[in-house]
């Protein structure tokens, strides 16, 4: 969908799926997917630090509060998880889903 205005559509991820490369395609409401680079807020001293363990960014990857999240205590509650705004991640363009290029 193009020229979505705030006031009238709220960005609401639906799935997730890491890379290799610290990189998540963020699957939205609208049936568009975003790719968003996290590596540049892997830095040490942030809430990020322990995504730097690529098995950690991996694995804890989730979809918390209708966003891009890591589940940190492993139970799913927001108030410790780590994420990203919505608006933040649809920011970015649009791209094929990757999940249709390997079924091709």
């Amino acid at each position: 969908m193009k020229n979505l205005d705030a006031k009238h559509f709220w960005p609401k991820v639906v799935q997730v799926l890491p890379t290799d490369n610290f990189e998540v395609y963020a699957y939205f409401n609208d049936g568009s997917v975003r790719l968003y680079d996290v590596k540049p807020l892997l830095k040490s001293g942030t809430v990020f630090e322990p995504l730097i363990d690529i098995r950690i960014f991996k694995n804890k990857l989730a979809v918390i509060n209708d966003t891009v999240a890591w589940d940190m205590g492993g139970n799913r509650d927001p108030r410790k998880c780590v994420d990203i705004d919505p608006f933040v991640v649809f920011e970015k363009p649009a791209v094929t889903d990757p999940l249709l290029k390997s079924a091709a």
